[in-house]
């Protein structure tokens, strides 16, 4: 039996997260400037060109499949961002890699886009709590393999409500993906499952001037040569509380 691929709807092709995402903030020139000179970077000491990778992580609880809604409370925040990227998804356990072999602990890539409440990575001095709201990072529609995406033939592209936003290269990184795995894997373990978000190019809300923030109704779409492409509604909504049965 054949179906269309226009009727088939994907899911995210991770079911949940190893642990948190590793995100790299300013990695691209033109954003880490259009950051800098937004009014809402307020981590102390920063300077507009990092020297060293920026490293932060989103919260498991943030992954979304690629059609899913962007959902957030007007409560909580009323400065609801895209930031359009690719992730790498590593492929196998990996500690102190050199450059000259990250790509070989490669998996694939895949479209991710890293939503973030600009208001509270501000107002918290920092990025976690502002870039792990829950549904704040769709990923999908599926993973590409290395094999099949090489990294000189990756562009990411963004549009909000079909208005073309954000549109670079993978290979105007500051930081490339080789020494990105370097970095992490000189701290750390890197496992299987791990996502690595590689940073977004210029062009998101608060670059533009004045800023424009996603608000209710509006379709964001990630794409990426090869890899296909996310398509997510924002929807805001008061949250009510929910809490779980303590075990017994």
């Amino acid at each position: 039996m054949r179906i269309a691929f226009g009727d088939v709807s994907f899911l995210s092709p991770l079911s949940e997260l190893v642990r948190n995402v590793f995100a790299v903030g300013k990695n691209y020139v033109d954003h880490a400037r259009e950051f800098d000179g937004s009014g809402f970077n307020a981590t102390s000491g920063a300077t507009t060109m990092p020297s060293v990778p920026q490293i932060f992580t989103k919260a498991t609880t943030s992954l979304a499949g690629p059609t899913d809604a962007i959902v957030f409370d007007e409560g909580t925040t009323s400065s609801v961002d895209y930031e359009g990227e690719i992730g790498v998804v590593i492929g196998q356990r990996c500690r102190n890699v050199p450059e000259r072999d990250a790509l070989a602990t490669v998996f694939g890539f895949l479209v991710l886009n890293d939503v973030t409440a600009r208001d509270l990575q501000r107002n918290h001095v920092q990025w976690f709590l502002g870039k792990s709201l829950d549904t704040f990072c769709p990923v999908g529609p599926w993973i590409t393999t290395i094999d099949q995406a090489p990294i000189e033939s990756l562009r990411v592209r963004t549009w909000v409500n079909d208005e073309l936003r954000q549109d670079a290269p993978l290979s105007d990184l500051i930081f490339g993906v080789p020494r990105l795995i370097a970095t992490l894997s000189s701290a750390m373990t890197l496992l299987p499952g791990d996502i690595i978000a590689t940073g977004t190019p210029v062009g998101v809300g608060i670059g533009l001037s004045p800023p424009r923030f996603l608000r209710d109704g509006d379709v964001v779409r990630v794409s990426a040569s090869g890899l296909g492409e996310l398509r997510n509604p924002v929807v805001s909504r008061a949250f009510v509380p929910v809490r779980g049965r303590s075990r017994t």
